[in-house]
């Protein structure tokens, strides 16, 4: 279709099935915050969509709704969703950046591990062992100050991380428990009080000599 850019409006509570598939025109798209559910391949093929923010309104997203969204570069997932169900973004080989609570990046986004650029954490209490070891273009990430704990090799071979952004305070970075085969961190800046990775309030930037380094 022809259809290039939408704003659906405040009085639709759900995004059908097949809403917008093969809508290949399309490359934005406004959703407000009276969705709850995003269905089954609403969104699929849209191949010319290249950022997708899903307001904390809604609760799931449906199977295959991303599906084929290969122009897709950024997407924001809210801890609202409590329901992804399979292949929601299946194919979208442009990913660079996500935005979601630690749970969903670890279950939903592991083979865009070679495409993504940046990372947003929204929520969550630890990084998982191994959870983004082979990110080989992860160039930032931003951790809440959530997090009291990251597993062993969780950032194996990111050898491109140059900057975390972390949401709390020095002290808080260095009683986070950090297990063994995390060294990329060393060559890493730390940037303390960062609300995100494209505006952050500065307060200083150190590198990883004084966090705790735990091996188990």
């Amino acid at each position: 279709t022809s259809l290039k850019s939408i704003e659906i409006p405040d009085s639709v509570t759900s995004i059908g099935e097949y809403a917008f598939m093969d809508c290949w025109s399309l490359g934005s798209i406004t959703i407000p915050n009276s969705v709850t559910s995003i269905g089954h391949r609403a969104f699929f093929n849209c191949t010319s969509l290249k950022s997708i923010e899903i307001p904390d309104s809604v609760t799931s997203i449906g199977k295959g709704a991303f599906d084929g969204c290969s122009s897709l570069t950024s997407i924001t997932i809210p801890d609202s969703v409590t329901v992804i169900e399979d292949d929601a973004f299946y194919d979208c080989s442009s990913l660079k950046k996500v935005t979601a609570p630690m749970n969903v990046i670890s279950e939903q986004f592991i083979d865009y591990k070679n495409t993504i650029t940046t990372l947003v954490i929204t929520s969550g209490n630890e990084i998982p062992e191994e959870a983004f070891s082979n990110y080989s273009s992860l160039t930032s990430i931003t951790i809440p100050d959530s997090v009291t704990s990251i597993g062993a090799s969780a950032f194996t071979a990111c050898n491109s991380l140059t900057t975390v952004y972390y949401i709390g305070t020095e002290e808080q970075w260095n009683n986070i428990t950090i297990a063994k085969f995390n060294y990329v961190l060393r060559n890493s800046n730390i940037v303390y009080n960062s609300n995100n990775s494209n505006n952050f309030k500065f307060i200083n930037i150190y590198n990883f000599t004084n966090t705790k380094v735990y091996s188990h």
